[in-house]
């Protein structure tokens, strides 16, 4: 079966007129960050997000797994995962990056 992550990338790569949603776990996440760290999170994800062009120039983007709608990308000391179906990108979790 043909892989359908390029077109998934390239429907979702312009921003403009995506939906942004954003997930229970998503907010819980950021409700439980430091405030300092909150507060980057929130401008980041609420004000600087929609301005972007392409999900690709998004830090460290990378699918997850073999589907092609879940995405990671990297913010400051946090991972956020992103779930892009049609014309909605959902914002999941903020998980602390892993010390290697």
């Amino acid at each position: 079966m043909p892989s359908t992550q390029p077109s998934t990338v390239r429907r979702a790569a312009n921003l403009k007129g995506l939906q942004i949603r954003y997930e229970r776990s998503f907010l819980l996440d950021i409700k439980n960050l430091e405030v300092s760290a909150r507060k980057s999170l929130q401008q980041f994800v609420f004000e600087e997000f929609p301005h972007f062009s392409q999900l690709q120039d998004l830090p460290e983007f990378r699918q997850l797994g073999s589907t092609a709608i879940y995405y990671r990308f990297s913010f400051d000391r946090y991972l956020i995962s992103i779930e892009l179906t049609g014309q909605i990108v959902k914002f999941l979790r903020v998980l602390p990056r892993p010390d290697l």
